[in-house]
């Protein structure tokens, strides 16, 4: 069986996403969300984007944004996949996919089982949902380092693909993976030094243990 997926996520410099492609990581994740300290500018994310183009797929990160905000950066990040991280209902979620003609990825905050059961209404609106820890209120959505109960997906069936964030890094990302059966790995907090600023010995760690779980 192929191991899950590899994304990751909020990565702001030429030196973490080399980092990203050298660990053989799938997916990079450009953060387009003004309060997060992985934040990127538009001429920032058409930089990187240059870097990368024929090396590794390109998601971009958007809270509750408006299509005008999408829009742009597509543009300028030529991206792959669109991954929604507010609190788009499926509707919006279906509108967004149509809109711009991209896989779109739900991240889905988890707490409790029914959140995880909530995934369901995202079938046919995303192509995949990410299943991350609930932060705080008044904080952050994402990239906080917090992680939930994993035993909350033991015998998940979905008819679609799904992935988990909150919490990873290289010390526990095999564990999660064996526990969950996740197709897709998605860390940020977890391979980084300092908020926003990555750590390439940690990114390349963490994507051998994902691969050698």
């Amino acid at each position: 069986m192929a191991g899950p997926e590899i994304k990751i996520c909020g990565l702001r410099t030429p030196e973490a996403l080399d980092a990203a492609i050298g660990a053989r990581a799938d997916y990079a994740g450009f953060v387009f969300f003004p309060p997060s300290p992985r934040h990127l500018e538009l001429a920032e994310a058409a930089a990187l984007a240059t870097r990368a183009e024929g090396r590794i797929r390109r998601v971009g990160l958007f809270v509750d944004a408006d299509d005008a905000t999408i829009a742009e950066a597509v543009a300028a990040a030529r991206l792959d996949v669109l991954q929604l991280h507010g609190k788009e209902t499926p509707e919006r979620a279906a509108q967004v996919q149509a809109r711009f003609g991209l896989p779109v990825w739900k991240a889905l905050p988890v707490a409790a089982k029914g959140d995880v059961e909530g995934a369901a209404s995202y079938i046919g609106a995303a192509e995949l949902v990410l299943f991350d820890a609930k932060t705080p209120k008044g904080t952050l959505p994402g990239g906080m380092g917090l992680s939930f109960d994993w035993s909350l997906l033991s015998g998940i069936r979905l008819p679609m693909r799904w992935g988990l964030a909150g919490g990873l890094n290289p010390d526990n990302v095999a564990e999660a993976i064996r526990m969950t059966g996740t197709g897709l790995v998605d860390t940020s907090s977890g391979v980084e030094s300092a908020p926003g600023i990555k750590d390439p010995d940690r990114i390349a760690a963490f994507c051998a243990a994902a691969r050698a779980a």
